[in-house]
């Protein structure tokens, strides 16, 4: 019995200026077999070269670039990979630079910070159609949705709600949910709804998805958006 052919390794990209990073990085990712690094770049006009050569699945873009940002060029990277998601890794927590990102048609806005495993998480999220953003950035997204509509309308429609969910929908939700969907609206992790609630990290986690699932939602950050525009936080 001949033994399954393994599946083709997620194919990434890595844009930022440091070398020893995208070197630490491109090590780390390659540890998981499901992963490898097709190319790498210091700014966008070598991103725009290594395209060239390869098509990535995934690019993972920072931000803070010589020349041109990476907000900024989102745009030409889509149109250079247009198969490709795009996942920004940067030390920006500017709400702007966030915005921008996501108004840009980027996949996803994470922190340097973020552990290794989240980011591997984070990455399969955002090739199954899932939007990713820190937790950290999750205030300031909600914020964004509050104090700028004209913006928050421009968030690409995997980050917002299709269609806003009726009262009877959010009326379904027990207390505890509703207690549990206030906390994501504040940008708290599930680690830190746990903390606070007293209870085991996987009950929020299955509190969550009973969440989603009830509101007709697809994520966190929907739920987040969702429950602002709601005024219930």
């Amino acid at each position: 019995m001949n033994d399954a052919a393994p599946l083709p390794r997620i194919q990434i990209l890595l844009v930022d200026d440091h070398n020893l990073f995208r070197r630490g990085l491109r090590a780390l990712l390659e540890q998981d077999e499901r992963f490898e690094v097709c190319g790498e770049a210091g700014d966008v006009g070598e991103a725009l070269r290594r395209l060239a050569l390869c098509q990535p699945d995934l690019i993972l873009l920072d931000n803070h670039l010589p020349g041109v940002h990476g907000v900024d060029a989102i745009p030409s990277l889509k149109e250079a990979a247009a198969q490709a998601r795009i996942l920004m890794l940067t030390v920006s927590e500017n709400e702007n630079d966030l915005s921008r990102a996501l108004q840009a048609g980027a996949d996803g806005y994470l922190l340097k910070t973020v552990e290794s495993e989240q980011l591997c998480d984070a990455i399969i999220k955002v090739l199954d159609g899932e939007s990713v953003i820190s937790p950290e950035m999750m205030t300031k997204l909600v914020s964004v949705f509050r104090t700028r509509p004209a913006q928050a309308a421009s968030v690409p429609q995997a980050m917002a709600p299709e269609a806003a969910p009726c009262t009877a929908m959010l009326a379904s939700l027990s207390p505890r949910e509703r207690e549990i969907l206030l906390l994501i609206a504040n940008g708290d992790s599930n680690k830190l709804i746990a903390r606070a609630l007293n209870i085991a990290e996987t009950t929020v986690k299955i509190h969550v998805q009973h969440i989603l699932r009830k509101l007709g939602l697809s994520s966190r950050v929907q739920a987040a958006v969702y429950a602002t525009s709601q005024g219930m936080t």
